[in-house]
């Protein structure tokens, strides 16, 4: 069979093309919790001289796992960092583009804090109070009505006559899940008006969860750094993000105590203070015969050196998981074990 010069001209370049989307460094999209931790260990990983320095880029967990799961090819990313675990429908989400082996790493814990500035009132603040202070609507006279909360001391004398302004994440941030999972719904629970909504699910839902949009809860983006400069310049301001940046600017922002604990390393590993949560990367097992050092940035990553309790990760922030189950997920990780949201 005769092949005409123009289709092999055609066939040359689609050749050409496959070639030209060939990729030689890793990427990687997601959480900005985790974000530090992963630019820490791609930064390593690159020094070794072996293989490029990873792309690490913050745009939530939300949209990297979108990313994550729009398909597999070197168009696509190879890892989504997540400050939550993956969800059902996101894996549902995944098949459906062809992405069916996920390899799951769980790499320790995090804190959620609320931070002010060193300059601040340094409150003292519950579940309840921060729920009054930001949903759309609360219990007033017996009903729940639009928040009618402009200053903190509105809500409780003991606290300061300050406007409520609180910087937090999107709602595409792993953060801003955990905090709605952890603070939000744990907050709302015990008022009597909740309660009476409970048969109704979704009503109980949305009241227990909806952010107030007149302005005293703003969403900041994905950039936790300039939210602690934002806290640096305005006293009154509170903030919400990870205990990893607390921890990098402590010269600078205070964490608020939640329900009488404060947001320390010890207690966040302990378990003492609740606002707590796990952080996960995840990887497109069909990459890692492609990209190369997929597989060894996963190595790196849970090395002892890098997430064990002396690793150069505790000094980013990260809570360590116990010995135990450090070694177990590290082994699985390596070993490109399947995701098992049964587990």
């Amino acid at each position: 069979m005769r092949i005409s010069t123009a289709a092999l001209a055609t066939l040359a370049a689609l050749s050409f093309a496959g070639v030209a989307q060939a990729r030689d460094q890793i990427s990687i999209a997601g959480s900005s919790t985790v974000f530090p931790f992963s630019t820490a260990v791609a930064e390593q990983f690159g020094k070794t001289g072996k293989f490029k320095t990873p792309k690490v880029e913050s745009i939530g967990t939300g949209g990297g796992i979108k990313e994550f799961c729009k398909g597999v090819g070197v168009q696509f990313t190879d890892i989504a960092n997540a400050s939550r675990r993956i969800k059902k429908e996101e894996v549902a989400d995944c098949n459906k583009n062809g992405v069916t082996d996920i390899v799951e790493v769980k790499i320790g814990f995090d804190g959620i804090v609320i931070a002010e500035s060193k300059a601040g009132a340094n409150m003292e603040l519950s579940k309840e109070l921060l729920w009054k202070a930001l949903a759309k609507q609360v219990p007033v006279n017996g009903k729940l009505s639009d928040n009618p909360y402009k200053m903190w001391s509105d809500i409780d004398p003991k606290l300061p006559k300050s406007k409520i302004e609180v910087l937090g994440p999107p709602p595409t941030s792993g953060t801003r899940d955990a905090f709605v999972e952890l603070v939000m719904e744990e907050g709302c629970k015990n008022f009597p008006e909740i309660k009476a909504i409970e048969a109704d699910k979704k009503a109980h839902k949305v009241a227990c969860t909806q952010m107030r949009e007149d302005g005293h809860f703003i969403e900041a983006g994905e950039n936790d750094n300039l939210m602690v400069q934002k806290l640096v310049a305005n006293k009154d301001a509170v903030a919400i993000f990870g205990f990893s940046f607390l921890d990098q600017n402590a010269d600078k922002i205070r964490g608020i105590n939640v329900g009488g604990v404060a947001p320390t390393f010890e207690n966040i590993a302990s378990g003492k203070y609740s606002v707590s949560r796990s952080m996960f990367f995840y990887v497109k097992k069909a990459h890692v015969a492609v990209v190369p050092g997929l597989k060894e940035f996963i190595a790196a990553f849970t090395d002892e050196k890098a997430w064990g309790k002396n690793g150069y990760l505790v000094d980013k922030g990260l809570i360590p998981l116990p010995d135990a189950e450090r070694k177990k997920v590290g082994e699985e990780a390596r070993s490109l074990a399947g995701l098992n949201l049964g587990s």
